[in-house]
């Protein structure tokens, strides 16, 4: 096939998803609120936790701001990740994932398409709560916000590639939402989205461990250094690398012949 069909088909699978989002504004709203209410709440109890008074200087309540806006960026990719996985589920259901997966374009291509589509939904979310955070006083480098955005595209795919490869396994609708929490709840809280990894150590070594093992981790870390001007090597080397991991098992396991598809169709004929 030529360049120009598979750009077609590029333009067609993202077109769709784009579509299906501004449709959903539901979605949109509460991609936003739950960072929102993290910023505004959580933080707000932060500064009263550490005794910190109204007239007191401002420092620690804008800096731990500051920390924690990368980490809630994580956290709109990290559902946003999962959401584009349920709506994998649902087309399944529903029939239209089987006519894509049946077109003369390779099973791969269409799966990265697929992750394309859900990572650019996640961005267009991340850059409105960074102007709402900018305009609420949180405020970073102009040039981070140009700098965050290949960060952005590489945490996007991690993400929406283990969403995709979740959803290989799950044959109902409703048996996703909790496998969902199950992932989400864990990944956000066991990482350094919320407190850097010296200040969780000191609180419990396991879980220091734990969140030195949870690539989300990593990618939080990513994004941080890329929103102030910085490069993490070894956080994007790991994210990289989780990517392709989990990406590749996505592509086995939405393969006919070798994935878990037809193991589900297997079980549904018996």
């Amino acid at each position: 096939m030529s360049l120009a069909a598979y750009g077609h088909c590029l333009r067609g699978v993202v077109g769709r998803e784009l579509l299906r989002f501004v449709h959903q504004r539901s979605r949109f709203v509460a991609a936003l609120v739950r960072p929102l209410i993290w910023l505004f709440v959580f933080a707000a109890g932060f500064r009263m936790a550490l005794g910190v008074a109204m007239t007191e200087p401002y420092q620690t309540y804008i800096l731990y701001e500051v920390y924690i806006v990368p980490g809630l960026v994580g956290m709109i990719q990290l559902f946003n990740g999962m959401q584009s996985s349920l709506s994998m589920v649902y087309d399944r259901e529903m029939g239209s994932m089987r006519v894509l997966l049946v077109s003369p374009f390779p099973r791969w291509y269409l799966l990265i398409c697929k992750l394309l589509a859900g990572t650019l939904v996640s961005i267009v979310q991340v850059y409105v709560f960074l102007a709402i955070a900018y305009f609420y006083g949180v405020q970073a480098p102009l040039a981070g916000y140009v700098l965050i955005l290949p960060a952005l595209v590489v945490s996007g795919f991690m993400v929406g590639a283990l969403g995709m490869l979740l959803s290989s396994f799950v044959r109902q609708l409703e048996n996703f939402a909790g496998i969902m929490n199950f992932v989400i709840f864990p990944m956000f809280f066991l990482s350094s989205a919320l407190y850097p990894l010296w200040r969780i150590r000191e609180g419990s070594y396991l879980v220091y461990q734990i969140a030195s093992l949870n690539p989300f981790t990593y990618a939080v870390e990513m994004i941080r250094f890329a929103m102030y001007e910085h490069f993490n090597a070894e956080a994007t080397l790991i994210v990289v690398a989780t990517t392709a991991v989990l990406l590749g098992l996505a592509i086995l396991a939405y393969n006919p012949a070798r994935g878990m598809m037809t193991r589900k169709a297997g079980a549904g004929a018996e």
